[in-house]
Formats: structure tokens, sequence, C-alpha cells
């Protein structure tokens, strides 16, 4: 939670002006702040990061077939099916536990229209193969990139990848608007398209319909959160990457982790650890229940597993399930104190035994 002093600041200039919505003078400021930290352009703050991705795909008329990856969020898919495109799981990597190129590659048909990875955990995808992929096969890449706050690739903003990459600025997020997101888009022209469509496709001076539109824009009181928040962000990213570095000093040898890729920044969104089988899985979960600690195994189950995104493509996501199955993350958030990660730590290792 950011300062409750300095968002009444920023809340007593929405309510002087009585401008709350509408891009107001908030939105833009934040937009602005955001272009530069994260060192971006051409970025559009939505109300949320599912509109962010339905919005992506409207704006670069994706329609058919596109293929992405189960090991998500529901919000990946779901935004797709909400647009009338249908989701096509392939497997990952089972070391990085992103979207696999090859299997990406393999699954391609005349009917696929676009690729979606997700950059899961904040870690980067084998962006250069998908940019093959995308320039063999003429088809674009809209990186889902919920996780990836300040992650930086070869020196560059991991949302610069792509012809777009939304993030998301939930509450959940190391940095949010209470609700909240964005989108980033390579072509200019494209983010004009979109920038129209996300207030209702009203023109410069809202007395002409120029595009089909939807209602996605964030208000000023999710900015004022927004900006409240950035004003500690240095502080939360080095706080939450101590209480990983607890992590990946006491479960050394435990545990098996994401192979985070070559050169790509960490962010230390999420602590996600993997067990040897299902069945330690669970113990862990048990172990850290009875000293009082919440863990989640995320995502579990996969989407292909669902009632709603069951696929005749299940067999091909093997590295999915297992994963899945085997996957926790450890509660991860400024101020969590070093004694209690230790007690974490312990509870893993005992569950482990």
């Amino acid at each position: 939670m950011p300062n409750l002093d300095l968002i009444n600041k920023y809340l007593s200039q929405v309510h002087e002006r009585s401008w709350i919505t509408n891009n107001g003078p908030l939105v833009r400021e934040l937009t602005s702040v955001l272009q530069d930290y994260l060192g971006v352009k051409n970025l559009i703050l939505t109300a949320n990061g599912t509109l962010a991705l339905q919005l992506a795909y409207k704006a670069l008329r994706i329609k058919g077939e596109a293929l992405t990856t189960p090991f998500t969020f529901v919000a990946t898919a779901s935004s797709m099916k909400w647009q009338g495109i249908t989701p096509r799981f392939c497997d990952i990597e089972p070391d990085t536990l992103g979207l696999c190129p090859q299997a990406v590659k393999e699954a391609f048909t005349p009917n696929t229209k676009a690729i979606v990875p997700v950059h899961v955990y904040g870690n980067p995808c084998n962006v250069e193969k998908f940019e093959d992929l995308s320039e063999d096969m003429k088809v674009p890449v809209i990186y889902d990139a919920s996780h990836t706050f300040s992650i930086k690739y070869k020196g560059q903003s991991i949302l610069n990848r792509g012809d777009a990459s939304t993030i998301s600025f939930h509450a959940t997020k190391l940095f949010h608007t209470v609700e909240g997101g964005g989108i980033v888009f390579k072509d200019d022209e494209v983010f004009e398209r979109a920038r129209l469509m996300l207030n209702f496709g009203l023109g410069e001076n809202a007395e002409d319909i120029v595009a089909p539109g939807i209602n996605a824009k964030m208000s000023e009181v999710h900015a004022a959160y927004g900006l409240s928040v950035l004003h500690s962000i240095d502080e939360i990213l080095s706080e939450r990457a101590e209480v990983l570095s607890y992590y990946h000093q006491g479960l050394n040898g435990v545990v098996e982790l994401p192979r985070w890729r070559e050169g790509a920044t960490q962010n230390a969104a999420y602590a996600p650890i993997i067990m040897d089988s299902e069945n330690q899985c669970l113990k862990v979960l048990e172990s850290l229940k009875k000293v009082g600690v919440v863990a989640r195994r995320y995502f579990y189950p996969s989407l292909h597993h669902t009632s709603e995104y069951k696929s005749d493509w299940n067999d091909s996501c093997k590295n999915v399930t297992g994963i899945a199955n085997r996957v926790i993350c450890l509660p991860l958030y400024p101020g969590l104190e070093k004694h209690d990660v230790a007690n974490i730590v312990e509870a893993v290792k005992e569950g482990c035994q």
C-alpha cells in the first residue's frame, strides 16, 4: 500500500478539478512517467490487464486462431475467446517455463493468425526465436507481459519486443494502480488505432465516431494510486529482491528453480519453486500451512486441464502438466521479515523430507 498522505495529495487534485476520468491530467502524467521509467513509447493505460489484451488483439485485427501457452493465468486465453479468437495451446520449455518456439512452429497451421507467448513470472521468453517465427509465418506476436514491470532484456525493456506487449497493474502486481494495465505497441499506426478504440472510438472532437470502440480507459483515481506507488518503486524492487535472495540461498539444492533467461534482469515479482513430484508439492503445502503460511500453486491447474479450455492438443503439453503439478509460489512482498523467510524455508525443507 502506498503512503496515504501521498494518495490524498493526488486525490485532492482530482477533487479540486472535478476531472475524474476521460484522459485526465493524472492519467497523462502517469503515462509519461511510466514511458520514461520503463524506456518505452506508444504506451496506452487501460482499466485492467485483461482489457489490455483484448484491445491489443482488436487493434492488430487478430481473427481465427492464436498459439499460446496453457501455463498462464486464465485472462491470456479468456481475452482471446471474448474476442472470438480460438486459443490453441502449445508446450513450454521445461527449464524457463516459457512458451516453446519449436512447439509453436510444429503447431502452426494456415488458421494461425497470432502467437501469444507469456513471460511467466517475469522471465522473458525466447524473443529472438519468436521474432523469427513472426517473420517467417507472417503473423504478429503479442506478449502477455503482465509480470514484467521493470524487466530489461539485453539492456532494453522487454516491453519493446513483439508487435505489442501487455502489462497488468492489478493490486497483486509489484507496481499497481489497484486495477489497471497497459499496452506498448511497436507500430505508430496501430498505437493510434488502439488509442481511438480505447474511448468508444470517439474522434478528437468527440463529435464523430471514427473507429469501433470500447470503454477501456483508466480513471484519475487509479492513476493517483499508480503515481503514489511509483514514488516507492525502487525501494519496493530492492526489498523484493532481498527476500527472493534469502529464498534462493536457503533453498539452494533443496528444490528446483526456473532457469532465468540469460541477459534478462530480475524483478522478484514471484518466488516459484518446483518440487520433485506432486506428492512432494502437497506435502510442502501442508508443512507451510502448519506454520500459518499460505502459498499458491500458481498456475494450477494448467488451462488445458480446466473445463472451459480442454483441448485436442493436451497430449502435446506434457511439460506443462508436469510443471503445473509440482510448482509453488512462496509469499513475496516488501516488508517480509528475514526471520519469517527463514521459517518458510524450514517449512519447505520439512515438507521435502
